[in-house]
């Protein structure tokens, strides 16, 4: 089964960056959308962007202008570029990867923006 392996959380201050890195452990076929999500502690999972096959992105209101969604050439590795990060965007942070048949999801990295 593949394996989503994410990194580049942590914590960082207000108005710092970061950014997350999520590679898939073999390369997927078909690959329709990749994308990020996050939940914070007692809230749902929600979306913060996505990039289709086509290069499309779609950005959750709260992050357009601030967040940046990326992948590499082979479309097995997405990233999420940070900006301008504000306390409203802790929690942990999930990478999805989704083909015609399956979807694919990484294990979460913490993110926490804190003075």
């Amino acid at each position: 089964q593949v394996q989503l392996v994410e990194s580049g959380g942590g914590l960082v201050q207000p108005g710092g960056s970061l950014r997350l890195s999520c590679a898939a452990s073999q390369s997927i076929s078909n690959i329709q959308i990749m994308g990020w999500y996050r939940q914070a502690p007692g809230k749902q999972r929600d979306l913060v962007a996505t990039i289709r096959r086509g290069g499309a992105t779609n950005y959750a209101d709260s992050v357009k202008g601030r967040f940046t969604i990326s992948r590499d050439a082979a479309k097995n590795t997405v990233y999420l570029q940070m900006n301008s990060l504000k306390s409203e965007d802790t929690a942990v942070y999930y990478c999805s990867i989704q083909d015609w048949f399956e979807n694919y999801w990484g294990q979460g990295t913490q993110v926490t923006v804190s003075s």
